[in-house]
């Protein structure tokens, strides 16, 4: 998809879904939260390596735009870049995806946070760097 460069597959499981089969809209959430830690496992060492460095990544606002339903067993690819990473604060960007069909599309914002004191700190340079530096601007969509 355009201005992505990372994607990760997941698979609509029945708990995930209601009785007609429909995925229930919170589990787009927990797909978002999928692509965000493969992102980071990928460019950043891991959530664990960032927490290990005495950093906690808090999501302080969500949002989804529904698109199409998702139903069980089926196959979603979910898109994941990081574009903005300022001070204490990064946003991630989804795009949920059925084939060339478009599911689901959102972000996330995070703030870091000393994991002892919780107060915030600015994002370590290295990790700006990785994530950051992974993903295309959203400017840059064709």
């Amino acid at each position: 998809m355009a201005g992505f460069s990372f994607s990760t597959e997941v698979k609509v499981r029945f708990a995930e879904t209601d009785a007609q089969g429909i995925a229930h809209h919170a589990s787009f959430l927990v797909w978002f939260e999928v692509a965000r830690v493969e992102y980071l496992e990928l460019h950043a060492g891991g959530y664990q390596s960032i927490r290990d460095q005495g950093i906690e990544a808090l999501t302080t606002e969500v949002h989804v735009r529904y698109r199409r339903a998702a139903y069980f067993d089926e196959r979603l690819r979910v898109w994941a870049r990081c574009v903005d990473v300022r001070g204490a604060r990064f946003r991630y960007e989804y795009l949920i995806t059925r084939g060339d069909e478009r599911v689901a599309e959102g972000y996330s914002l995070h703030a870091t946070v000393d994991r002892e004191t919780y107060r915030p700190v600015r994002v370590p340079a290295w990790l700006a760097e990785a994530v950051a530096g992974a993903s295309p601007r959203a400017s840059e969509e064709s």
